[in-house]
């Protein structure tokens, strides 16, 4: 199982790419995948295959009217996992013996 965290943005557009962002969102999220949107960026957890087909996606649908993407991307792959999108927060939970913002 794959955790990918990625962030894709135009360059030239103006300083607030957020409609960009809504966009990559939606397809994200119609796309069925787990993932988890933070302020810098996006976690999606599945097969490799899978996750990388959606981050395609989103440059596919970008790239139509951007001249110019930034994307940055940080994969961890571990054999037999699945759900550590919540299990590594929880972890940290535990081991703090509180909750932790998100």
């Amino acid at each position: 199982m794959v955790l990918l965290e990625f962030s894709m943005s135009p360059l030239g557009k103006s300083e607030s790419v957020g409609k960009y962002v809504a966009r990559s969102l939606d397809i994200i999220d119609k796309s069925g995948v787990p993932y988890r949107l933070n302020p810098m960026g996006t976690v999606l957890e599945g097969e490799w295959d899978d996750v990388f087909g959606v981050v395609k996606q989103c440059y596919e649908r970008m790239r139509k009217d951007c001249k110019r993407i930034s994307c940055t991307v940080k994969v961890d792959y571990r054999k037999g996992h699945k759900g550590r999108l919540q299990s590594k927060v929880a972890t940290i939970e535990k081991t703090l013996k509180r909750a932790i913002k998100q």
